[in-house]
């Protein structure tokens, strides 16, 4: 492939032209060991496309990603897969649809919903919890008779730990009721490559973000938002722009194209390499440890994960997880990781006993939701600790990243029950809508 934002950079730095325009470090690092980025930091000059309104150098690169992926269109973000949710949910608006979602969201997809204004109805899992759970179609299907408006069904999958959805079979599901299905793939970057490609667009999925951040070498805030519809590609640009900063960084782009030709070259095997690198793993401490979820990149272990977190940390081979609480851990591999550190990782796992998981309270019954999403979200409000909350409705959520799944969602009233849930999982307040 041709990588035209990387050649485009090398060229401008070569040149000693005066840089008359933002940013202000002028190409001159404060660090010499930043040298070679702050070189390339720069604006939206001339020939260097504008990522929002791209018809240069930089629509030519995603052109690429869309070829390397397989789907009829991608848009890079420097925005994350946060910028990605809000764009599809502005198509969704725009086209009058319902939503329908999964209840394991990520906080984005509900700040998202607040900002907009959308109502949503809350599939919740069958078993398991809020963090990760299992759905039944059966649920979606009851949801989507229930609404007689058009509607989208979102989903996260995988989810954290690692849990995946039928996609195929929502796919079918939505083609039956004219519904669309937008998926959150942020964890799930590398499932094209495969030895099945398992991409929700070729799954049937009409939209899906994907952070290459997470599982790919790009850098953090690097994502793809790709469309089943490739006449759209205007309408998400338009709506990116409306979330996404007017200054979207050329160095996280760059790592996009960066990984995409990365991709077209060695990259695919290197993740099917990885994948088996995981499963070997797996069946060697099948007997020391449980491994849960179905996505090879996710080694996500039933234990008290606080206590194993910290005890990989302080081993002779330490080692930081992604995210732990005291049902999992999960530790989130990359196709780029050696034989030494998969080596590594085998030896902190040996090193380490897991304490048993914790089991998580029943999930309760549903709370009553009082206020819109957006009422409640924009709210004033107070922060209260849980022992004092129940009953009051839930403000804006704020919860840690990772998960940055929320419990309670905006506008519900809270209950013992739902605020003990909370409890378990570490929280200690929240906000509540100040005199509810």
């Amino acid at each position: 492939m041709i990588k035209f934002l990387t050649r485009f950079l090398d060229n401008y730095t070569k040149n000693q032209t005066l840089r008359g325009h933002m940013p202000g470090h002028k190409g001159m690092a404060l660090l010499p060991e930043l040298h070679y980025a702050y070189q390339r930091d720069i604006t939206e000059i001339k020939n260097a496309d504008s990522l929002f309104e791209a018809d240069g150098i930089l629509r030519q690169a995603e052109r690429q990603t869309a070829e390397i992926y397989h789907v009829p269109e991608t848009c890079w973000s420097a925005g994350g897969s946060t910028l990605c949710i809000q764009a599809m949910l502005v198509q969704m608006k725009a086209e009058h649809r319902y939503i329908i979602s999964a209840r394991t969201v990520h906080r984005a997809f509900l700040n998202s919903c607040i900002l907009l204004d959308l109502p949503v109805k809350w599939v919740f899992p069958a078993s398991g919890g809020i963090i990760t759970g299992n759905y039944r179609i059966s649920d979606f299907e009851k949801a989507l008779k229930e609404i007689s408006a058009p509607a989208c069904i979102y989903i996260t999958s995988p989810d954290y730990a690692g849990n995946l959805h039928d996609i195929s079979a929502l796919a079918e599901l939505c083609k039956t009721y004219q519904a669309k299905l937008l998926v959150d793939h942020a964890h799930g970057a590398h499932r094209a490559f495969l030895k099945e490609n398992l991409h929700p667009i070729r799954l049937g999925a009409d939209f899906c973000c994907d952070s290459a951040h997470k599982t790919l070498p790009a850098l953090t805030g690097g994502a793809f938002l790709h469309m089943k519809n490739p006449a759209l590609v205007m309408n998400m640009k338009q709506h990116m722009q409306m979330f996404g900063s007017t200054s979207p960084s050329y160095l996280i782009m760059q790592s996009l194209e960066l990984c995409t030709d990365w991709l077209s070259h060695s990259g695919q095997e290197k993740i099917q390499l990885c994948a088996e690198r995981a499963e070997a793993l797996k069946q060697k401490f099948s007997d020391q440890y449980t491994f849960l979820g179905r996505d090879p990149l996710h080694l996500t272990i039933s234990a008290d994960g606080q206590k194993l977190a910290e005890d990989l940390r302080n081993c002779p081979y330490p080692v930081e997880c992604e995210y732990a609480d005291h049902t999992c851990l999960v530790i989130l591999l990359s196709p780029v990781m050696t034989e030494q550190n998969f080596t590594f990782l085998e030896h902190a796992l040996a090193f380490c006993k897991p304490a048993p998981a914790w089991i998580p309270p029943e999930l309760p019954d549903p709370m009553e939701q009082v206020l819109s999403l957006r009422e409640a979200g924009l709210a004033d409000s107070e922060i209260l600790p849980l022992s004092q909350a129940e009953g009051r409705i839930c403000a804006s959520v704020q919860v840690p990243c990772p998960p940055a799944v929320p419990i309670a969602v905006s506008g519900e009233r809270l209950t013992k029950k739902w605020l003990d849930f909370m409890a378990f999982y570490g929280l200690s307040s929240l906000s509540v809508v100040r005199n509810s």
